[in-house]
């Protein structure tokens, strides 16, 4: 009997071992990923520099916004490797070579990514961003330690303040359970703290994804080769006969038309002809198929009044979360990133988030730790934005699943019919004025004289006119 209590404990070590293993070779491959990422973008000027404090304070700044980013990925990969790891687990269900993946592996995985999140944006952000604006307190000796010294100051009156903050509100919503609590600062505060950024993400995603979603077909557009057409051969044509005869200046100003036409000139004829209509409608298909299963999903509250309970422990490798098996768990994967994707594209598009799109080699250190802010917040959501939308069955795992307003039928059904609305009307708009653009360029209507002024005339009637003087 003692012999199999050795046994049992010697493999719960094993598999403990096992699993930080694991994890950290995954979180090593995306922090370095995310170092890479970093800096391509970061300014270089900001460390290469004579002061060597500076350069200092910005290295540990680029390295916390390093650890927030790979959070951020990780964060984003939950779900679809939740979701891949039960068909898996479905597809090998006795294989020896898959028993290192288990619920327990994926289960930890959350837990981390959840204490993570909640160090990243209650701690190490906020500290990153006064530990580069410090100097150190008057009268004291001036280096990094002094600015060390300042930061954590900041960094507690901040924390007082938002915790007073989160304790009034929860005193407010929850009277009982905040005035038993107040001293539960790990078990209660940081979740129900971490609760309230998560449904800020949740409603920024809300509205940025719908707007990412029609903006992804531009976007594609613009890094793809598109057909060549008739008006493309009048620019082409323009270009190369007007380019020889220009100044400097003008070559460079016109560079901008030069760039497309060499890249439809070195395509091929499949990328041409072949890869631009084949991303487009893929866009399309995903775009249409994300509306349908939100939709299914509204019918399924009203008809099925246990579609919004969640289980807080779906066993691997028991049943697929897809009805449609393997193939359908795929799609989920598939649609989890496509919004992901969508809802970056869509936040950066939006004006009010604009200027903090970063720029190669161009991006100051404030600039970097907002975006990582930024998107932690987006990519932290995106378990709960995916399961209260219904892409996936995968229940939350972890203290994903403690959120309250998760199961108020009200909140879920109003937010999958404001983005279902929203898709729609956005997917329309932007078939709508494609079809109008088409349409007016094949009857010549674009070629009509218009009594505006030169610099609103369209930019191909400008092309049209100078090779009709030209020639």
């Amino acid at each position: 009997m003692e012999t199999d209590d050795v046994s049992v404990r010697e493999q719960l070590f094993h598999n403990r071992v096992r699993e930080t293993i694991i994890c950290v070779l995954l979180f090593t491959c995306l922090y370095m990923v995310s170092y890479l990422i970093l800096t391509h973008f970061k300014k270089t000027a900001e460390f290469v520099t004579d002061d060597i404090e500076d350069a200092t304070v910005n290295k540990i700044a680029l390295w916390l916004c390093t650890f927030t980013l790979s959070v951020a990925v990780c964060a984003v990969l939950l779900l679809p490797i939740s979701i891949l790891s039960n068909e898996v687990l479905l597809t090998f269900p006795h294989s020896y070579y898959m028993q290192w993946l288990n619920g327990s592996l994926i289960h930890g995985l959350w837990n981390l990514v959840f204490l993570f999140s909640n160090l990243s944006l209650v701690f190490l952000m906020p500290f990153a961003y006064f530990f580069t604006e410090s100097e150190g307190f008057a009268g004291s000796k001036k280096g990094v330690m002094a600015r060390v010294y300042e930061a954590v100051v900041l960094l507690l009156l901040l924390a007082l303040l938002v915790l007073g903050i989160v304790w009034v509100a929860s005193a407010l919503l929850h009277d009982n359970i905040a005035r038993k609590s107040l001293y539960d600062l790990w078990e209660y505060y940081l979740p129900y703290l971490y609760s309230g950024i998560s449904l800020f993400g949740v409603l920024l995603l809300l509205l940025c994804t719908p707007f990412g979603l029609s903006r992804m077909f531009s976007v594609t557009g613009s890094l793809l080769v598109k057909p060549r057409v008739s008006h493309i051969l009048i620019e082409q044509a323009f270009v190369c006969r007007v380019l020889p005869t220009v100044s400097t200046m003008h070559n460079n100003f016109l560079f901008f038309l030069v760039l497309p036409i060499e890249m439809r000139r070195k395509a091929s004829p499949w990328q041409r002809n072949l890869g631009y209509p084949l991303a487009m409608l893929m866009l399309l298909a995903l775009t249409v198929m994300c509306v349908l299963m939100v939709c299914f999903n509204v019918l399924e509250l009203l008809l099925d009044e246990t579609a919004i309970t969640c289980k807080h422990d779906p066993h691997l490798g028991m049943a697929s979360f897809s009805m449609f098996g393997s193939l359908g768990a795929a799609v989920q994967v598939v649609l989890i990133l496509y919004l992901m994707v969508s809802s970056v594209v869509g936040f950066y598009s939006s004006p009010l988030f604009t200027g903090l799109l970063p720029r190669a080699q161009d991006t100051n250190l404030t600039q970097m730790i907002a975006n990582c802010v930024s998107l932690l917040i987006l990519s932290s959501a995106l378990p709960v934005f995916s399961r209260t939308l219904g892409i996936t069955r995968f229940d939350l795992l972890g203290d994903f699943g403690r959120y309250n307003w998760l199961g108020n039928f009200y909140i879920v059904f109003l937010y999958n019919m404001l983005f279902a609305g929203l898709t729609s009307a956005s997917l329309i708009k932007t078939v709508t004025w494609a079809v109008q653009r088409e349409l007016i360029r094949a009857f010549g209507l674009h070629r009509l004289p218009l009594t505006v002024s030169r610099s609103t005339v369209p930019f191909r009637l400008l092309l049209a006119s100078g090779l009709s003087k030209i020639q």
